[in-house]
């Protein structure tokens, strides 16, 4: 089964005009061919028949699923828990008012593809964003003693890539390992695999958790990640408000960041292997965040928007996109005079701190209210 949504290979930059660039494209239907049996030539034209007959049914499948959506008036569903994208795209709820983008790119590619060949029974999913947790058919499992769970911590940080076991004793014992820490590694290993696959039978080979060279890896086609999925929203939301569709970048963003309960990778968050990791979600909270005001503002609820953003600007007083979008705000909001006091203050900062000049948008904005501009509405 496909999770999230298709959005291998694809980066989202926006500008100041708004204007979203793509580039790659979406992965296609994965065919299982099957184990191929030793056999002659017979064989093989019959096994290569079957994998036709499989794509077949697929593409006829789809079709139909188009098809039902469409004459029933169905959405098929955003990005999200266990769900794959590809409904029909809707008019938008109306244009998207003039509130600009931020000029850095939205996060990393969406998930990659899943192949679904060798999935365990049990599906397996974590939950990072906050402190550790995981799940594995639907069910609450215990990770176990603190180490061990920053041992899982690590390896879910870098899923579909091996971590060797160097490293993990380096992250885990503050670079000072006791000469026992390989056995209780060992042991820590040992005791995720029984938790997260409770089914698989003794002696055969773990696919979650695998072994890989000298080190472990966990399978990121086989486990979700509330990190990558976070990201995906995070595209989503952007994708839509570039294109008007403001209701579904509304959801989109209040969905991703809905996913956060505390730092990232709580348990192992100042470990040099992590901490790049968890600068680069930080980031990516902090522009959906600024995204789901851009987007309150864009449908006139500027008053929700207004105290979201001077909590937001508080916070993090430097990054000017929110204060521009706090002007804007403050301005749609009757507050005119508020909105160039917010505005002149972040100049202020910005000089007496930096040494810099606002960025050409602030000034801008500036210009603009105090003209009292028809298009800032």
């Amino acid at each position: 089964m496909l999770k999230g949504p298709e959005m291998a290979n694809e980066e989202i930059t926006h500008c100041t005009t708004g204007v979203a660039s793509r580039a790659g494209g979406r992965p296609g239907l994965y065919v299982i061919p099957g184990q191929r049996p030793a056999g002659g030539s017979g064989d093989t034209r019959r096994i290569a028949e079957l994998e036709r007959e499989v794509r077949e049914l697929r593409r006829v499948n789809e079709t139909l699923k188009r098809h039902f959506a469409k004459t029933l008036g169905l959405d098929l569903p955003l990005p999200g828990a266990g769900r794959d994208v590809r409904g029909r795209r809707e008019g938008g709820d109306g244009e998207a008012a003039s509130v600009g983008m931020p000029s850095y790119a939205v996060g990393r590619a969406g998930a990659q593809p899943r192949d679904t060949a060798h999935v365990p029974s049990a599906e397996v999913e974590f939950r990072v964003l906050g402190p550790m947790e995981a799940t594995v058919g639907g069910r609450a499992v215990d990770l176990g003693a603190p180490k061990q769970r920053a041992a899982l911590a690590l390896l879910v940080s870098q899923v579909g890539r091996a971590v060797s076991v160097d490293v993990m004793l380096e992250e885990l014992w503050d670079g000072q390992p006791p000469p026992s820490a390989m056995t209780s590694l060992h042991a820590y290993v040992a005791n995720l695999r029984r938790v997260l696959e409770p089914d698989r039978a003794p002696r055969r080979p773990a696919t979650v958790l695998r072994t890989r060279g000298r080190g472990y890896l966990l399978d990121g086609r086989v486990a979700e990640v509330d990190a990558r999925r976070f990201g995906e929203w995070a595209t989503a939301g952007w994708q839509a408000l570039d294109r008007g569709d403001l209701r579904r970048a509304l959801g989109a963003f209040e969905a991703g960041l809905a996913l956060w309960r505390g730092q990232a990778y709580a348990e192992v968050a100042d470990t040099a292997q992590v901490a790049p990791e968890r600068v680069r979600l930080e980031e990516l909270r902090l522009s959906a965040t600024e995204g789901r005001c851009a987007t309150l503002i864009a449908v006139g609820t500027h008053e929700v928007a207004v105290s979201e953003l001077a909590a937001f600007t508080r916070a993090h007083p430097l990054r000017e996109y929110g204060c521009e979008l706090l002007g804007l705000a403050l301005y749609r909001s009757g507050r005119q005079a508020d909105a160039l006091a917010v505005l002149r203050a972040h100049h202020q900062r910005m000089a007496q701190e930096l040494g810099i000049d606002p960025s050409p948008a602030l000034r801008h904005l500036e210009g603009e209210i105090l003209r009292q501009a028809p298009e800032l509405g």
